[in-house]
Protein backbone atom coordinates (compact mmCIF):
# COMPACT_ATOMS: atom_id res chain seq x y z
CA UNK A 1 0.00 0.00 0.00
CA UNK A 2 1.06 3.29 -1.11
CA UNK A 3 0.95 6.62 0.72
CA UNK A 4 0.60 10.21 -1.13
CA UNK A 5 2.33 12.78 0.08
CA UNK A 6 1.22 16.11 -0.18
CA UNK A 7 2.51 18.75 -2.35
CA UNK A 8 4.75 20.68 -0.81
CA UNK A 9 3.21 23.91 -0.64
CA UNK A 10 5.37 26.92 -2.72
CA UNK A 11 7.95 28.60 -0.03
CA UNK A 12 6.45 31.96 1.24
CA UNK A 13 8.41 35.31 -0.08
CA UNK A 14 8.40 37.56 2.41
CA UNK A 15 7.02 41.16 1.79
CA UNK A 16 9.11 43.96 2.25
CA UNK A 17 7.61 46.31 4.89
CA UNK A 18 6.32 49.46 3.43
CA UNK A 19 8.93 51.99 3.82
CA UNK A 20 7.69 54.95 6.00
CA UNK A 21 7.35 58.29 4.10
CA UNK A 22 10.85 60.51 5.46
CA UNK A 23 9.94 63.79 6.86
CA UNK A 24 8.67 66.22 4.25
CA UNK A 25 9.56 69.95 4.31
CA UNK A 26 6.41 72.32 5.14
CA UNK A 27 4.55 73.45 2.34
CA UNK A 28 4.74 77.06 3.04
CA UNK A 29 8.49 76.48 2.51
CA UNK A 30 8.28 74.75 -0.72
CA UNK A 31 6.00 77.23 -1.82
CA UNK A 32 8.24 80.30 -0.61
CA UNK A 33 10.90 78.93 -2.33
CA UNK A 34 8.92 78.56 -5.58
CA UNK A 35 7.69 82.23 -5.86
CA UNK A 36 11.11 83.37 -4.87
CA UNK A 37 12.53 81.47 -8.01
CA UNK A 38 9.46 82.95 -9.94
CA UNK A 39 10.58 86.32 -8.50
CA UNK A 40 14.45 86.48 -9.37
CA UNK A 41 14.21 84.97 -12.44
CA UNK A 42 12.25 86.97 -14.33
CA UNK A 43 14.42 90.31 -15.45
CA UNK A 44 11.97 93.00 -14.83
CA UNK A 45 12.14 92.76 -11.59
CA UNK A 46 15.66 93.74 -11.12
CA UNK A 47 15.08 96.69 -13.56
CA UNK A 48 11.92 97.68 -11.52
CA UNK A 49 13.86 97.58 -8.17
CA UNK A 50 16.61 99.41 -9.78
CA UNK A 51 13.85 102.38 -10.57
CA UNK A 52 12.45 102.07 -6.81
CA UNK A 53 16.07 102.62 -5.56
CA UNK A 54 17.50 105.06 -8.13
CA UNK A 55 14.19 107.14 -7.63
CA UNK A 56 14.44 107.03 -3.93
CA UNK A 57 18.56 108.48 -3.79
CA UNK A 58 18.47 110.28 -7.05
CA UNK A 59 15.22 112.39 -7.14
CA UNK A 60 15.83 112.45 -3.08
CA UNK A 61 18.79 114.30 -3.45
CA UNK A 62 17.80 116.18 -6.47
CA UNK A 63 14.39 117.88 -3.78
CA UNK A 64 17.36 118.40 -1.27
CA UNK A 65 19.97 120.10 -3.44
CA UNK A 66 16.97 122.54 -4.65
CA UNK A 67 16.21 123.10 -1.02
CA UNK A 68 19.61 123.90 -0.22
CA UNK A 69 19.51 126.51 -3.09
CA UNK A 70 16.66 127.90 -1.61
CA UNK A 71 17.04 128.00 2.36
CA UNK A 72 18.21 131.49 2.60
CA UNK A 73 15.18 132.98 0.74
CA UNK A 74 12.76 130.69 2.89
CA UNK A 75 10.74 132.55 5.58
CA UNK A 76 11.47 132.34 9.08
CA UNK A 77 8.29 130.08 9.61
CA UNK A 78 9.58 127.74 7.09
CA UNK A 79 12.92 126.89 8.16
CA UNK A 80 12.17 125.89 12.14
CA UNK A 81 9.60 123.57 10.51
CA UNK A 82 12.22 121.62 8.13
CA UNK A 83 12.77 118.23 9.17
CA UNK A 84 16.10 117.41 7.18
CA UNK A 85 16.00 113.09 7.93
CA UNK A 86 12.33 113.29 6.52
CA UNK A 87 13.13 115.46 3.86
CA UNK A 88 16.23 113.67 2.13
CA UNK A 89 13.40 111.06 1.54
CA UNK A 90 11.52 112.39 -0.38
CA UNK A 91 12.10 110.37 -3.42
CA UNK A 92 10.13 108.22 -2.07
CA UNK A 93 7.22 109.61 -4.21
CA UNK A 94 9.03 107.66 -7.51
CA UNK A 95 9.86 104.87 -5.67
CA UNK A 96 6.94 103.77 -4.54
CA UNK A 97 5.49 103.97 -8.03
CA UNK A 98 7.59 100.88 -9.15
CA UNK A 99 7.39 98.94 -6.17
CA UNK A 100 3.32 99.28 -6.33
CA UNK A 101 3.74 98.42 -10.34
CA UNK A 102 6.10 95.13 -9.29
CA UNK A 103 3.55 94.49 -6.02
CA UNK A 104 0.51 93.93 -9.26
CA UNK A 105 2.58 92.20 -11.48
CA UNK A 106 3.43 89.56 -8.89
CA UNK A 107 -0.08 88.31 -9.19
CA UNK A 108 -1.56 89.36 -12.56
CA UNK A 109 1.11 88.56 -14.41
CA UNK A 110 0.79 84.93 -13.53
CA UNK A 111 -3.16 85.55 -14.77
CA UNK A 112 -1.61 86.87 -17.87
CA UNK A 113 0.14 84.27 -18.88
CA UNK A 114 -2.23 81.58 -17.59
CA UNK A 115 0.80 79.97 -14.96
CA UNK A 116 -1.48 80.58 -12.07
CA UNK A 117 -3.68 77.50 -13.36
CA UNK A 118 -0.53 75.13 -12.63
CA UNK A 119 0.24 77.34 -9.54
CA UNK A 120 -2.93 76.24 -8.06
CA UNK A 121 -3.42 72.71 -9.21
CA UNK A 122 0.35 72.27 -7.90
CA UNK A 123 -1.09 73.47 -4.97
CA UNK A 124 -4.72 73.60 -3.77
CA UNK A 125 -3.65 75.41 -0.84
CA UNK A 126 -4.80 79.42 -2.49
CA UNK A 127 -4.51 81.14 0.64
CA UNK A 128 -1.33 79.16 1.60
CA UNK A 129 -0.13 80.41 -2.16
CA UNK A 130 -1.11 84.43 -1.85
CA UNK A 131 0.69 84.13 2.01
CA UNK A 132 3.91 83.36 0.47
CA UNK A 133 3.49 85.67 -2.30
CA UNK A 134 2.98 88.47 0.15
CA UNK A 135 6.06 87.06 2.24
CA UNK A 136 8.65 86.64 -0.58
CA UNK A 137 7.45 89.93 -1.78
CA UNK A 138 7.53 91.47 1.04
CA UNK A 139 10.56 90.73 2.22
CA UNK A 140 12.10 91.68 -1.40
CA UNK A 141 10.59 95.47 -1.08
CA UNK A 142 11.49 95.94 2.40
CA UNK A 143 14.87 95.06 1.95
CA UNK A 144 15.26 97.42 -0.67
CA UNK A 145 13.42 100.09 0.53
CA UNK A 146 15.51 100.37 3.64
CA UNK A 147 18.70 99.75 2.02
CA UNK A 148 18.26 102.62 -0.55
CA UNK A 149 16.49 104.68 2.42
CA UNK A 150 19.67 104.59 3.61
CA UNK A 151 21.65 105.60 1.01
CA UNK A 152 19.25 108.52 0.05
CA UNK A 153 19.43 109.96 3.61
CA UNK A 154 23.25 109.72 4.01
CA UNK A 155 23.63 111.41 0.03
CA UNK A 156 20.79 114.36 1.17
CA UNK A 157 22.81 114.81 4.49
CA UNK A 158 25.97 115.53 2.59
CA UNK A 159 24.24 118.05 0.67
CA UNK A 160 22.50 119.94 3.39
CA UNK A 161 26.05 120.05 5.53
CA UNK A 162 27.11 122.75 3.14
CA UNK A 163 24.46 124.90 5.11
CA UNK A 164 24.78 122.99 8.38
CA UNK A 165 21.44 121.98 8.61
CA UNK A 166 21.92 118.31 8.35
CA UNK A 167 21.15 115.47 10.77
CA UNK A 168 22.46 112.17 12.34
CA UNK A 169 21.70 109.04 11.92
CA UNK A 170 21.43 109.18 15.94
CA UNK A 171 19.52 112.51 15.99
CA UNK A 172 15.56 112.68 17.06
CA UNK A 173 13.43 110.57 14.56
CA UNK A 174 16.26 110.27 11.88
CA UNK A 175 16.72 106.33 12.36
CA UNK A 176 12.69 105.61 12.27
CA UNK A 177 12.25 108.30 9.29
CA UNK A 178 14.68 105.99 7.64
CA UNK A 179 13.46 102.62 8.49
CA UNK A 180 10.30 103.75 7.83
CA UNK A 181 10.78 104.91 4.25
CA UNK A 182 11.32 101.45 3.26
CA UNK A 183 8.73 99.92 5.06
CA UNK A 184 6.45 102.29 3.74
CA UNK A 185 7.19 101.11 0.61
CA UNK A 186 7.20 97.38 1.43
CA UNK A 187 3.52 97.95 2.77
CA UNK A 188 2.61 99.88 -0.24
CA UNK A 189 3.70 96.77 -2.41
CA UNK A 190 1.87 93.92 0.07
CA UNK A 191 -1.49 96.50 -0.56
CA UNK A 192 -0.77 96.50 -4.29
CA UNK A 193 -0.33 93.05 -4.47
CA UNK A 194 -4.04 92.53 -2.79
CA UNK A 195 -5.46 94.80 -5.34
CA UNK A 196 -3.78 93.05 -8.13
CA UNK A 197 -5.20 90.04 -6.79
CA UNK A 198 -8.37 91.16 -6.60
CA UNK A 199 -8.36 93.10 -10.18
CA UNK A 200 -6.43 90.19 -12.11
CA UNK A 201 -5.41 92.80 -14.56
CA UNK A 202 -2.21 95.02 -15.00
CA UNK A 203 -3.34 97.69 -16.17
CA UNK A 204 -6.61 98.02 -13.88
CA UNK A 205 -5.08 96.95 -10.83
CA UNK A 206 -2.14 99.89 -11.37
CA UNK A 207 -4.82 102.56 -12.12
CA UNK A 208 -6.59 101.23 -8.79
CA UNK A 209 -3.25 101.78 -6.77
CA UNK A 210 -1.90 104.85 -8.23
CA UNK A 211 -5.65 106.28 -7.87
CA UNK A 212 -5.77 105.62 -4.16
CA UNK A 213 -2.62 106.58 -3.48
CA UNK A 214 -1.55 109.46 -5.41
CA UNK A 215 -5.62 110.60 -7.03
CA UNK A 216 -7.61 110.44 -4.31
CA UNK A 217 -5.63 113.01 -1.82
CA UNK A 218 -5.74 115.73 -5.10
CA UNK A 219 -9.65 114.98 -5.36
CA UNK A 220 -9.98 115.20 -1.68
CA UNK A 221 -8.29 118.86 -1.92
CA UNK A 222 -10.99 120.15 -3.35
CA UNK A 223 -13.57 119.88 -0.52
CA UNK A 224 -14.52 122.16 2.39
CA UNK A 225 -10.98 123.19 4.25
CA UNK A 226 -12.56 122.10 7.52
CA UNK A 227 -13.27 118.51 5.91
CA UNK A 228 -9.38 118.40 4.53
CA UNK A 229 -7.73 118.18 7.61
CA UNK A 230 -10.41 115.55 9.10
CA UNK A 231 -9.75 113.41 5.83
CA UNK A 232 -6.58 113.58 4.35
CA UNK A 233 -4.78 112.26 7.10
CA UNK A 234 -6.53 109.05 7.32
CA UNK A 235 -5.78 108.73 3.67
CA UNK A 236 -3.85 105.52 3.04
CA UNK A 237 -0.90 107.61 1.35
CA UNK A 238 -1.22 110.20 4.59
CA UNK A 239 -1.12 107.57 6.81
CA UNK A 240 1.91 105.09 5.61
CA UNK A 241 3.92 108.93 5.33
CA UNK A 242 3.32 109.49 8.88
CA UNK A 243 6.16 107.25 9.85
CA UNK A 244 8.63 108.91 7.66
CA UNK A 245 7.78 112.68 8.72
CA UNK A 246 7.28 116.14 6.84
CA UNK A 247 9.11 115.47 2.97
CA UNK A 248 7.96 117.65 0.30
CA UNK A 249 4.83 115.73 -0.66
CA UNK A 250 3.42 115.84 3.15
CA UNK A 251 -0.25 116.93 2.16
CA UNK A 252 -1.33 119.87 4.06
CA UNK A 253 -2.82 119.82 7.68
CA UNK A 254 -1.40 117.60 10.59
CA UNK A 255 -0.05 114.25 10.39
CA UNK A 256 -1.09 111.00 12.67
CA UNK A 257 1.55 109.88 15.13
CA UNK A 258 4.09 108.12 13.32
CA UNK A 259 3.07 104.55 14.68
CA UNK A 260 -0.57 105.27 14.64
CA UNK A 261 -0.18 106.17 10.74
CA UNK A 262 1.42 103.37 10.22
CA UNK A 263 -0.89 101.16 11.87
CA UNK A 264 -3.32 102.47 9.83
CA UNK A 265 -1.54 101.62 6.44
CA UNK A 266 -0.85 97.81 7.54
CA UNK A 267 -4.98 97.92 8.12
CA UNK A 268 -5.55 99.51 4.28
CA UNK A 269 -2.85 96.16 3.69
CA UNK A 270 -4.18 93.77 5.40
CA UNK A 271 -7.87 94.20 4.65
CA UNK A 272 -7.00 94.33 0.70
CA UNK A 273 -4.60 91.02 0.97
CA UNK A 274 -7.62 89.71 3.01
CA UNK A 275 -10.40 90.46 0.26
CA UNK A 276 -7.91 88.70 -2.12
CA UNK A 277 -7.35 85.87 -0.04
CA UNK A 278 -11.38 85.43 -0.11
CA UNK A 279 -11.70 85.84 -3.65
CA UNK A 280 -8.96 83.84 -4.55
CA UNK A 281 -10.31 80.68 -2.65
CA UNK A 282 -13.88 81.47 -4.03
CA UNK A 283 -13.41 82.26 -8.13
CA UNK A 284 -12.12 80.22 -11.06
CA UNK A 285 -8.40 80.45 -12.09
Amino acid sequence: MTTTTPPAEPARTARPSPARPGRSRPLAWDLARSEWIKLCTVRSTYWTLLAAATGMIAFGALLTAAYVRHYTSAGPAAQPAFDPAAYSLSGFFLAQLAIAVLGVVVMTSEYATGSIRSTLAAAPQRITVLAAKAAVFGAVAAATGIASAFAAFFTGQAILAHKGIEAHIGGPGALRSVAGAGLYLAVLGLLALGLGTLIRRTAGAVAAVTGLVLVLPVLVQGLPPAWQAAITRYLPSAAGQAIIGRTKFTPPGHLLSPWTGFALFCAYAAAALTAAAVVLSRRDA
